[in-house]
Order: C-alpha cells, then structure tokens, then sequence
C-alpha cells in the first residue's frame, strides 16, 4: 500500500490567465499541435503534485522558513505553488524572459 500523502491540487486565477497566455505564445511560435502539448505537460506535472509536492525545491524568489513556495523548472518557464495543510495551490507560470523584463521595469522605475 502506497503512505505517501496526498494533497488536493488546486489553481490560482493568475495561473489560468497565465497558462492562456502561454497557449498563446507557444502556438504563435510552434503552432497548435506543440502548443496543446506543451500545455498538456504543463498540467500533467500540475495534477502530479497531488503525491509529488515535496519533489521539487523552494522557490528561491520566495523564501520562507517552512519552503512553503516550491517550484518546477519547464523549460524558460518557472511553475510556483505553494503548500498548504491540507492542499497545493498554483500560483503561476512565469516566462524566464518576461520576468526577467518585469524586474528590470520595476528597477527603472525605482531609479526614477
């Protein structure tokens, strides 16, 4: 009999917008079939954190003494969740270049 424990997997309304949009981009640079696969991997790994939630490292964007943030690394993007008592939630899904994009903004903007 299988002891590991299981979380329910639930998703954040930002990680919906954000998995539409990354639909979007894949399809518009590989097209339809690569871009429904892409996705389906995505949430394969997502439903796969019922039991494997503790697989993957701290998210070190978000450090917290408990490594409550977690994250998987697929490919330029950067899947965040966060472990609660009794369930997984995803946060988001985050493009490596659009981020990094966001982060430089928000450094100028700073410097201003």
């Amino acid at each position: 009999m299988d002891k590991r424990e299981r979380k329910e997997v639930n998703v954040s309304a930002a990680f919906n917008e954000d998995i539409a949009e990354v639909y979007a981009y894949g399809e518009e640079l590989f097209g339809r079939v690569a871009a429904k696969s892409f996705v389906s991997d995505i949430y394969s790994r997502i439903w796969n954190l019922d039991i494997e939630w503790r697989l993957h490292p701290e998210c070190r964007h978000l450090p917290t003494k408990d490594k409550r943030y977690r994250n998987i690394i697929l490919g330029n993007y950067l899947i965040i969740y966060r472990i609660k008592k009794v369930r997984i939630l995803v946060l988001r899904i985050l493009h490596e270049v659009k981020q990094r994009n966001r982060e430089t903004e928000k450094q100028r903007n700073r410097e201003n």
